[in-house]
């Protein structure tokens, strides 16, 4: 099974390393916390893996619970319900265990960003499309308003000093293949996807960008994801579109 982090089941981490989970992984209903919100607010769900949940980092500095609070300052009254992400995981986690909850949650606005930890394990592009659109079109379908979802493409976490270790060529290129993959059964749903693949680049420069793992994102790099995703969606909550 997928490894796990070391605070994640309160549905938040602090640092740790990687920890291997154990042989009987706990329920979907112990891992993820939906949290209370007001009846006036939009109910948002992020789905992803260590990206989502904010590996490196504390809890509050998860670029969902940045984008969250940045929005809640231009006047958009919105509450990050659940966080589903989980250190490892991959599409097929994420269908099997994240969107029940996800479901639970009755969400009103979503993001997905997942995909990195299939592409240096067994995961063919084919088997990435097929769990990509399942996870996408389920999390629509699950939508009071359709177009209240955002989609966030892998990171390139081969140029984090730790990450290199992963940079096989099958990795380096399925992850372009699974990139395009995202971009593309996500238009065909006209679901917008926000690129922080790029802005990934520079934590191969910038070693303030790199938790202390050497692997993961720094608070300040997610910072500049949730930046980055903020205007995708804050014109999808206000207009749909």
């Amino acid at each position: 099974m997928a490894t796990i982090i070391a605070g994640v089941l309160l549905g938040y981490n602090s640092y740790a390393y990687y920890q291997q989970a154990a042989s009987t992984s706990p329920a979907p209903s112990q891992l993820f916390t939906i949290r209370q919100a007001s009846p006036s607010d939009i109910r948002y769900v992020a789905v992803g893996d260590s990206y989502t949940i904010g590996t490196g980092a504390m809890g509050d500095e998860a670029w969902p619970e940045v984008l969250t609070r940045s929005l809640q300052s231009k006047g958009v009254k919105i509450s990050l319900v659940a966080n589903l992400g989980v250190n490892g995981w991959r599409t097929e986690d994420a269908i099997e265990n994240e969107l029940p909850i996800y479901d639970k949650a009755t969400p009103q606005f979503a993001t997905l960003m997942i995909g990195v930890n299939d592409t240096y394990r067994e995961t063919t592009p084919d088997q990435f499309r097929a769990r990509f659109c399942t996870l996408l079109d389920h999390m629509i379908d699950k939508l009071p308003q359709k177009s209240k979802i955002v989609a966030i493409d892998i990171p390139d976490f081969t140029v984090t000093p730790s990450g290199a270790r992963y940079a096989s060529a099958s990795a380096v290129k399925k992850l372009k293949e699974f990139n395009t993959i995202i971009d593309q059964e996500s238009a065909k749903r006209g679901v917008p996807v926000v690129d922080v693949t790029q802005l990934s680049r520079h934590m191969g420069s910038d070693q303030t960008l790199v938790a202390p793992d050497r692997l993961h994102p720094s608070a300040k790099e997610y910072a500049l994801w949730a930046r980055q995703i903020e205007p995708t969606a804050l014109g999808v909550l206000k207009n749909g579109s």
